[in-house]
């Protein structure tokens, strides 16, 4: 970046926790180079995340003549936040759906709106600002805690370019949770195209949890190439800060997600922390239809111990290296785009990015050959399992100068 580039560096933290008000900084060094969008309190119980920005909007204009790109650094639930409560009418990381959207925006008058569709509005207007001016990749990172205590961890939807950028990190990643849950933010960044990573930073309420959500932002800032190495002296800091707050990095595969309502009376056994080993058959929580036992062996994952919520618990299982390994060459061979002349498959009429798939026929296929090549994402229709992979695994919409995937 040139030294005469125009600089702009607005901050916002005042108005960040008033409802409404979600721009807590904003810093443009290059307008052309990549952009990283960070997000805080999309749950408002969870406020880690953005004390974490406030600090990073601090501190940021010190670096403002050497950013090479743009920098967006945002409040989620903020009608929430102000009332420290996960949501006000419904939850807002559940609400990012074509259906929710298309509705809200056929709406004139905000008064029937309830408050998250308030906020998505809010956030989606400046969203598409951001988006439309973009020069070259855009980034999305969306920062949470969890009830429990436990190491944090990265939650990715399967690309290659999600895959490629959580790997800088020095954290375990969690693949296949958007086969669990629908209507996420990331998940509908996703599907525009942003390289987007999830970040549970560890328990709603402990000082290490703001300091991780705050390296992991500095370091995605060096990693989308924002930020330079020579020019971030901190880096290895932040770097030790993130490596202080767990294991071995791994990869882990969400195998099975228990859905509650508010009606379910579910209760957690106590004691359970994020990836602590589970039996199949083991007793782990209670609702009103009495003992709830683990499906599977496998690693508890984000159990729940508050009153909102609509995950019990996950359970996941850690990958090999070796199968990250065959993913990613299968996948730039493109062998995804033959998987319909597999017999009982097919392409779909609604969605060039999905298959159909009669189990009765293509029974021989386990679901992992499908993981294997993107196909994550499951509904059934009658019979039918219908599968799908995202648009932008490999190649970006908004890139223009470089290109992520190896060759």
């Amino acid at each position: 970046m040139s030294t005469a580039a125009k600089i702009q560096s607005t901050t916002a933290i005042d108005l960040a926790l008033q409802p409404g008000k979600h721009l807590i900084g904003e810093f443009c060094g290059d307008p052309g180079g990549p952009t990283l969008i960070a997000f805080g309190g999309i749950h408002g119980n969870e406020a880690a995340g953005v004390r974490a920005l406030v600090r990073v909007a601090e501190k940021l204009s010190e670096f403002q003549a050497v950013l090479r790109g743009r920098v967006f650094l945002f409040a989620g639930n903020t009608r929430a936040i102000q009332k420290g409560i996960r949501f006000v009418d419904c939850d807002l990381n559940r609400h990012w759906t074509n259906e929710n959207i298309l509705r809200d925006a056929a709406v004139k008058d905000e008064h029937v709106l309830v408050s998250e569709d308030l906020d998505q509005r809010e956030i989606l207007s400046a969203l598409g600002k951001i988006f439309q001016s973009a020069g070259d990749e855009v980034y999305a990172i969306d920062l949470h805690s969890t009830s429990a205590e436990g190491v944090p961890f990265a939650t990715v939807g399967d690309t290659m370019r999600n895959r490629r950028f959580a790997q800088m990190f020095p954290i375990t990643i969690l693949l296949g949770i958007e086969e669990q849950l629908e209507g996420t933010l990331l998940e509908y960044l996703n599907n525009l195209g942003v390289v987007t990573l999830g970040f549970e930073g560890g328990q709603h309420f402990a000082p290490s949890t703001v300091n991780a959500h705050e390296a992991l932002i500095w370091l995605g800032l060096l990693h989308s190439e924002i930020l330079r190495e020579e020019d971030f002296p901190q880096a290895g800091h932040f770097r030790r800060v993130l490596k202080a707050t767990g294991d071995k990095p791994r990869i882990v595969e969400v195998r099975y997600r228990h859905a509650i309502t508010e009606s379910d009376g579910f209760k957690m056994l106590t004691g359970f922390n994020n990836f602590d080993p589970v039996r199949k058959n083991q007793y782990v929580a209670d609702d009103k239809n009495g003992r709830i036992m683990s499906q599977e062996k496998g690693l508890m994952l984000m159990p729940l111990y508050q009153k909102l919520g609509e995950d019990g618990f996950f359970l996941g299982r850690e990958v090999a290296p070796f199968w990250i390994w065959l993913s990613g060459i299968l996948r730039r061979m493109k062998l995804g785009s033959y998987m319909y002349l597999l017999p009982g498959v097919s392409k779909s009429d609604e969605d060039e990015e999905t298959l159909e798939v009669n189990t009765k026929i293509a029974r021989l296929f386990p679901l992992q050959i499908f993981h294997l090549l993107g196909f994550r994402k499951r509904r059934w229709r009658g019979k039918t399992l219908l599968v799908s992979r995202r648009k932008h695994d490999t190649l970006s919409p908004f890139q223009t100068r470089r290109n992520w995937v190896d060759e």
